[in-house]
C-alpha cells in the first residue's frame, strides 16, 4: 500500500475502551512519516510511460525519454513566501514572496526551462520532493489528530494563544518540515487559533547529530552494520525464487548496463520500490507499465525490502542502539521527566531560548519524520513483526497515561481488558507499565537525576510512582502489541535506550554482523 487510507474515528465504544476513565492522558509524542512525494532518484527514464506516446515532446527531447524527471505536483510550491529581512534593520522582517521555476539541461547542455509531461513549466517538482497530495494528507492527518485529542478527548485545548505546552521538530530533509507544519495546521488552522499567536518553535539538528532517523550518514558502525544486513539479504534472496518472479516482470526494464533485478542492483531493488510507489500515488501522465503494479509482485518486494532494512532491529541489540536507541532515549525521558519531574521541558522549544523554564510543560509532541523512523521505533520495540513498508503520512503515537485510584482492581488486569479482551489472559497488551512500583513520590525529581538515568539509579520512591503510569503505542491509529509488556516489572525494554550515542556509533568497527554482546541474539521486545 503506498497511499495511507485511515480508518474512520474512534465510536463512542472505542473511546471508552481505548481511553477508559480509570486513566488520565497525560503526554502524546506523534511521530508522523511525510506525505506523498516525487522519487528521490529519477530511474527508468528509458521506460516509457503508458500516456507518453499521446503527449507532446517535451523539451525538444524524443520520446524515448522514457518515465519523466520533472513532475508537475508542486503547485503549491509556484507561488514561494520566504521570511527575508524588509529593512536595513534586521529586527524587522517581511515576508518575501517568490515564484519557483525550475532549470535544466537541454540536448547540447544549454539552459532550458524544465517541463513536465505534457510541457508544464510551473508546479514542478524536484526529487523527494513533497507534492501537493503529501500536502493534503499530512493536513488531513492533523485534522485526525484535533478530531481525536481535541474534539473526542479534550487533552488539547479548541483555540490556543500559543504553541509553548507543544513541541515541534522535524529532520534536516525539507518534505518532513513541511508534512510536520501541515499536520500543525491541520491540527490548529487559523480558525483555531488566536489573532496574536505568535510564530511557534520547531526545533531542528544538523545532520550531524539527528536522532530522528537511523542515521547512517554520521554512524560508522551503524553504517556497517546496515551494510552488512543489507549484504546478508543479497545473498538471501537475489537467486531465489521470488527474484525470479520479480525479474520476469521487471528485467526487460532495467537499464542495459544493469539487466537484473537485484537486492544490490542498480538501481537498487529498494529503489526500483521506491519509484513505483511514488508513481502509485500520483498521476496517469508518471505511472510506470502495468507490471510494475502487480499484486504478487508488490508483496515479493515489500518482503525483502523490509528485511533488508529492518530486520536489524529484530536482531541485533547493537543494531537497535545505534539506530533508534537515542531517539527512544528521548521518548523515555520525556515520559519520566513527566511522571516524576515537573514536566517535560525543552531548553531549544522555549520561549525564552535556553530557559526551559520559561514555558509550560509540554504535552504534545508532533515530529515530522520518515518511514525508517516510524519502522525502526516499531521493530526496536518488537512490535513490526508482518507488518509492510509504512505508507505515506503513517503516523507512530506514543501515549502516557497515570492511574486514577480505581477501588479493589489490579490496574494492569485492568488495563489488559479495556484495551485488548483476546489477549487479556496472555498478560500481553497495548499498555505497558513504565516501570515498577505503587505510591508517588513525595516530591518531584530534577532533571539532572532522571535524564537517561537507569531505574536502579532512581530512589524507592520514584520507582515506585512508575508503576501508576502507562504507556501505549498506536500506529496509524491501531493499537500495537508490545512483547515487553510482559516482562519482569522493571524491564524497559534494555537494548533500545542510548546514552552516549556519537561515541558508541566508533565502537565495535569491524566486529562483522553481530558484535561484542549480541551472541545471545535477544530478539526485540524480549
Amino acid at each position: 500500500m503506498t497511499t495511507l487510507i485511515p480508518r474512520e474515528p474512534y465510536s463512542q465504544e472505542e473511546l471508552n475502551q481505548l481511553y477508559p476513565k480509570g486513566l488520565k492522558l497525560q503526554l502524546v509524542q506523534v511521530f508522523l512519516r511525510h506525505g506523498e512525494r516525487t522519487p528521490v532518484n529519477a530511474r527508468f527514464q528509458n521506460v516509457r510511460p503508458p500516456l507518453l506516446s499521446y503527449l507532446p515532446l517535451v523539451a525538444d527531447l524524443p520520446l524515448k525519454t522514457g518515465l519523466h524527471p520533472y513532475w508537475p505536483y508542486c503547485a503549491a510550491a509556484k507561488h514561494m513566501v520566504q521570511i527575508a529581512a524588509s529593512k536595513q534593520d534586521l529586527t524587522e522582517w517581511n515576508g518575501f514572496q517568490w515564484r519557483r521555476r525550475v532549470e535544466a539541461f537541454g540536448r547540447n547542455d544549454e539552459s532550458i526551462a524544465a517541463k513536465g509531461p505534457a510541457g508544464e513549466v510551473e508546479g514542478i517538482c524536484g526529487h523527494g520532493e513533497l507534492t501537493d497530495k503529501g500536502r493534503e494528507t499530512t493536513y488531513a492527518l492533523g485534522q485526525r489528530l484535533r478530531h481525536l485529542y481535541v474534539d473526542q478527548l479534550g487533552f488539547m485545548p479548541k483555540i490556543k494563544e500559543n504553541a509553548d505546552d507543544m513541541y515541534l521538530r522535524a529532520t534536516p530533509i525539507p518534505r518532513a518540515l513541511e508534512s510536520m507544519q501541515q499536520a500543525f495546521w491541520g491540527m490548529y488552522p487559523a480558525s483555531a487559533r488566536t489573532q496574536d499567536f505568535p510564530p511557534p518553535v520547531i526545533v531542528g539538528r544538523s545532520s550531524a547529530a539527528e536522532t530522528l532517523f537511523p542515521n547512517e550518514a554520521n554512524c560508522r558502525r551503524f553504517r556497517q552494520l546496515a551494510r552488512l544486513f543489507a549484504d546478508r539479504a543479497a545473498v538471501r534472496w537475489n537467486d531465489s525464487e521470488q527474484m525470479d518472479y520479480l525479474n520476469k516482470l521487471w528485467s526487460k526494464y532495467m537499464p542495459a548496463n544493469s539487466p537484473k533485478v537485484a537486492v544490490d542492483g542498480h538501481p537498487r531493488l529498494s529503489g526500483i520500490m521506491d519509484t513505483i510507489n511514488a508513481t502509485d500515488a500520483h498521476g496517469p501522465a508518471t505511472k510506470l507499465p502495468s507490471e510494475f503494479y502487480d499484486k504478487k509482485g508488490r508483496a515479493v518486494i515489500d518482503r525483502i525490502a523490509v528485511e533488508e532494512w529492518f530486520a536489524g532491529y529484530n536482531e541485533s541489540h547493537e543494531y537497535r542502539k545505534l539506530g533508534i536507541g537515542s531517539l527512544m532515549g528521548d521518548v523515555v525521558d520525556r515520559m519520566v521527566s513527566t511522571a516524576l519531574g515537573s514536566g517535560w521541558r525543552s531548553e531549544a522549544a522555549a520561549p525564552e531560548a535556553g530557559n526551559k523554564d520559561s514555558g509550560k510543560a509540554i504535552k504534545f509532541a508532533l515530529s515530522g519524520c520518515h518511514d525508517t523512523t516510524l519502522a525502526a521505533i516499531l521493530s526496536s520495540l518488537g512490535s513490526f513483526e508482518n507488518e509492510s513498508w509504512p505508507p505515506f503520512t503513517s503516523s507512530v503515537a506514543i501515549e502516557l497515561f497515570s492511574q486514577a485510584p480505581i477501588p479493589s482492581s489490579d490496574a494492569g488486569d485492568t488495563l489488559e481488558e479495556f484495551s485488548n479482551p483476546k489477549v487479556a489472559t496472555k498478560k500481553r497488551g497495548v499498555f505497558a507499565s513504565l516501570f515498577g512500583g505503587d505510591k508517588a513520590p513525595s516530591k518531584r525529581l530534577p532533571d539532572s537525576e532522571i535524564e537517561r538515568a537507569p531505574i536502579s539509579s532512581l530512589p524507592e520512591e520514584a520507582r515506585k510512582s512508575l508503576r501508576k503510569h502507562y504507556v501505549r503505542i498506536r500506529y496509524n491509529d491501531r493499537p500495537v502489541l508490545i512483547p515487553g509488556c510482559a516482562a519482569t516489572p522493571g524491564n524497559h525494554l534494555p537494548g533500545t535506550r542510548l546514552s552516549h550515542w556519537a561515541a558508541e556509533c566508533m565502537e565495535n568497527l569491524d566486529e562483522g554482523l553481530f558484535g561484542p554482546g549480541d551472541q545471545e541474539r535477544v530478539p526485540a521486545g524480549n
